[in-house]
């Protein structure tokens, strides 16, 4: 019976069980804030690509029309 009221008391897996939920809930955050985030971000990459196609199109013409 000692055994195993010792392992029963032992509390050296506690620790990771926390480390293991603590971690778990920052993961969840992340993607929380992630989800919106990331529409914005779109918006903006798409607008990049936009302006880059613009410039790319200025570049290869005479230039008249930039």
């Amino acid at each position: 019976m000692t055994k195993i009221s010792a392992f029963l008391k032992d509390e050296a897996g506690a620790v990771t069980v926390d480390w293991v939920v603590l971690t778990a809930a920052i993961v969840g955050l992340g993607l929380l804030i992630f989800s919106f985030v990331r529409p914005a971000v779109s918006n903006v990459a798409e607008q990049i690509g936009v302006e880059l196609e613009a410039a790319k199109t200025c570049m290869t013409t005479d230039g008249k029309t930039c």
